[in-house]
């Protein structure tokens, strides 16, 4: 076979070099056609479009052609022609075919028909190579690069926080331990409790579920950083919405108020949506017409409005009345609930129709590091709520002033030898500061359309599931 540079099959439909010789590698999607002409479809992965490869059966040996079913993989060398079908401008007319490999149609499992999102979750080694995860993968791919460049834009430098962290803090029954030790044979003291000095950190270890105390750190010395690492959550959680393993994106900001804070989260969430319609058009366009009819409307709509800023209070009263008025939900609504995503997407999707900023939420249902507010009651956290996911980003205003983080600390019996380091920043030049978290994947199921966590990160894993 003839040696020609090959040419990626999205750089070729863009192309125009009509009369010319290509060379095109990919696996077939389709092959249909007859003995004197067959229409092959293949891809390549650089788009969720394919090329048309004719081939003329006078040219061909129909032993030689069998293989090439769907899923075999081949190189194409032919002529690039106008196309005469609708779809597709170019077609390749081929003169050579190499075939690489081979799928046997009795065994290979991803043949021209519909498959059920389920089924793709068993075989999440083969599923990429269908349109549906192609799509969403390089969507991912690009959600990710528009994140780094945003804050690059920004000015904010890209920080590393630890994977493994030794501090036992609360929560620590929701961690993955980390150890070198011999499971079948663990030393323990008179009290039944493990011995780690002969562990490798010499302490009990965790996988992190959040690179922020770590990235307020940063703040305070580098003024505004973020983070963009897999974390690490043991929640026994078997719903569309939770992954044990997943990304987070956690920017921290020394001298934002919570105001500033609120305008970067909407700005930097905009952002990404925007490059997503500006740059994923084919993908987005396959996903809205295949699953989701109001995807890109939907997506659209989020970049026009402003986002609505609410106290939870305000929130709650909206909640009250709409029970008053005969509005089912599930879960009770009073003041000092943790809202469930049924009251977060009924104030999203049916009272202001776009998104809202929860602000002002009680001081006992979030976490200790958040600023109190005059009231003594309220904390200056941050919820970012979206159509069709409920929360999807959530932040707040840090505690500046030492006396009252240590009180807080203290409530809540946190052990002092895992928070010296975090009061440091509190002692030594502190400064106000806010930072918020967003879940890679929450971010994902919101620009693909899809239903299932699962099915925007690579390889799930879920409680019983840690597959490939």
């Amino acid at each position: 076979m003839e040696t020609i540079k090959r040419t990626r099959i999205v750089d070729l439909l863009k192309g125009d070099a009509y009369g010319t010789t290509v060379n095109v590698k990919g696996w077939v999607r389709t092959r249909r056609g007859s003995k004197q002409v067959s229409f092959i479809a293949l891809n390549d992965g650089s788009t969720i479009n394919n090329v048309q490869i004719v081939v003329n059966g006078d040219n061909f040996d129909e032993e030689y052609m069998k293989p090439i079913t769907t899923g075999a993989s081949l190189s194409v060398n032919g002529i690039l022609v106008k196309s005469q079908g609708k779809g597709q401008s170019v077609e390749i007319q081929a003169t050579e075919i190499q075939i690489y490999g081979t799928a046997d149609p009795a065994t290979y499992p991803l043949q021209k028909k519909g498959h059920s999102m389920e089924f793709l979750r068993e075989i999440a080694h083969l599923r990429p190579r269908t349109n549906t995860f192609g799509a969403i993968f390089r969507i991912r791919h690009n959600m990710a690069y528009a994140i780094h460049k945003f804050f690059h834009e920004k000015g904010f430098f890209y920080f590393h926080t630890p994977l493994i962290t030794a501090s036992d803090c609360e929560g620590a029954g929701q961690m993955f331990q980390v150890t070198t030790m011999n499971l079948y044979n663990l030393k323990k003291d008179e009290k039944g409790s493990i011995i780690y000095d002969d562990d490798f950190f010499g302490k009990q270890a965790s996988l992190t579920v959040s690179g922020q105390l770590e990235g307020e750190l940063a703040a305070t010395a580098l003024g505004q950083i973020y983070t963009f690492g897999p974390t690490f959550r043991a929640e026994n959680s078997n719903t569309p919405r939770h992954l044990a393993e997943f990304w987070m994106i956690e920017p921290e900001m020394a001298f934002y108020d919570i105001a500033d804070n609120m305008d970067l989260a909407e700005e930097f969430i905009k952002y990404c949506v925007q490059w997503a319609l500006d740059n994923c058009k084919d993908d987005l366009q396959f996903l809205n017409d295949m699953f989701d009819k109001g995807l890109i409307t939907r997506l659209q709509d989020v970049i026009k409005e402003s986002f609505v800023r609410l106290p939870y209070t305000e929130g709650i009263k909206i909640l009250e009345e709409a029970v008053a008025n005969g509005h089912k939900f599930e879960f009770p609504v009073y003041w000092g609930v943790d809202l469930a995503a049924e009251h977060e997407r009924f104030l999203v999707e049916d009272h202001f129709k776009r998104p809202v900023i929860l602000t002002d939420y009680p001081k006992e249902i979030k976490a200790f590091y958040m600023k109190q507010n005059e009231d003594g009651k309220t904390v200056r956290a941050m919820d970012v709520l979206f159509p069709k996911i409920g929360e999807i980003i959530g932040g707040s205003e840090r505690e500046a002033d030492y006396d009252k983080l240590l009180n807080r600390i203290n409530e809540l019996k946190i052990p002092m030898k895992d928070m010296w380091w975090y009061l440091d920043t509190r002692r030594f030049g502190t400064v106000p500061h806010s930072g918020f978290g967003l879940g890679f994947e929450r971010l994902l199921l919101f620009v693909t359309g899809m239903t299932n966590i699962r099915d925007v990160i690579p390889f799930p894993r879920t409680p019983k599931n840690a597959d490939f």
